[in-house]
């Protein structure tokens, strides 16, 4: 069992652990999936969700939601290129409930800490989550890429805590798995764990925590399919006509 433990604890920013200590644990996490507890297929039987229930080390369950894509959906070089490259502005594209991402602190090419501001429909009060992520590119065949999220506690800083937004803090810790596959094809996998936080029970939040998280992935691919044709428009617009000059008057 990896040294670091992956749960909804959160950490002070001098308490992150090394980072191929992290990427063991989510490599970890992401193996242990496939002997999860099957749950429902949601869009067409396309995303197939999975889930363990809270262990000894767990402030709550886990769920696990898989897919796989054609290069019609999105090429591996696609995907990462937004998702391991500033990903929480671009979920705020696609993701509704995100109404403002704060990125806090950039510590590293491959960490930073972000904040995001989710607003809810009445009665739920906003929602700030605030992770240290983690990104890791594989380019050895095949190749791989993670996204590692984990909860941050900025009390401790008060200039970090300054650039948060207020509302009511939730958790999660969530690992991120792009994986080119043999066939051409690519898996999407993601495992996270969460607590809203405030008064709504956690069993009530876990209850759609399947179907939340599936929702993501035809969400992701409708914002990119119109992010790739905007992209091959441009790209395929003639360039605009050479102005004739005027003829000289006689």
């Amino acid at each position: 069992m990896s040294a670091v433990q992956l749960n909804i604890t959160p950490l002070k920013p001098s308490e992150v652990p090394p980072e191929d200590a992290i990427l063991a644990a989510a490599n970890e996490v992401l193996e242990s999936t496939k002997s999860w507890k099957q749950g429902k297929s949601y869009f067409n039987n396309t995303v197939k969700t999975f889930s363990r229930p809270k262990g000894p080390h767990d402030g709550a369950g886990w769920y696990c939601r898989v897919s796989e894509h054609t290069a019609d959906d999105a090429t591996f070089d696609e995907f990462w290129s937004k998702l391991g490259n500033d990903k929480p502005e671009n979920e705020m594209k696609f993701i509704g409930d995100i109404k403002k991402v704060t990125l806090i602190k950039r510590i590293s090419d491959t960490q930073a800490i972000w904040s995001m501001y989710y607003n809810f429909p009445p009665p739920i009060s906003p929602r700030v989550f605030t992770v240290v992520q983690i990104v890791h590119l594989n380019t050895a065949s095949p190749r791989t890429g993670l996204v590692i999220s984990l909860p941050i506690d900025l009390g401790g800083d008060p200039e970090l805590l300054q650039l948060q937004e207020k509302g009511v803090m939730g958790r999660y810790v969530s690992v991120e798995r792009i994986l080119e596959l043999d066939d051409g094809k690519v898996e999407w996998r993601m495992a996270t764990s969460s607590t809203p936080g405030g008064r709504i029970p956690q069993f009530v939040a876990e209850k759609s925590m399947a179907g939340k998280i599936s929702e993501d992935v035809p969400h992701f691919l409708h914002w990119f399919h119109t992010v790739r044709e905007a992209t091959m428009t441009k790209a395929a617009a003639p360039a605009n006509p050479a102005t004739a000059p005027e003829a000289a008057e006689i």
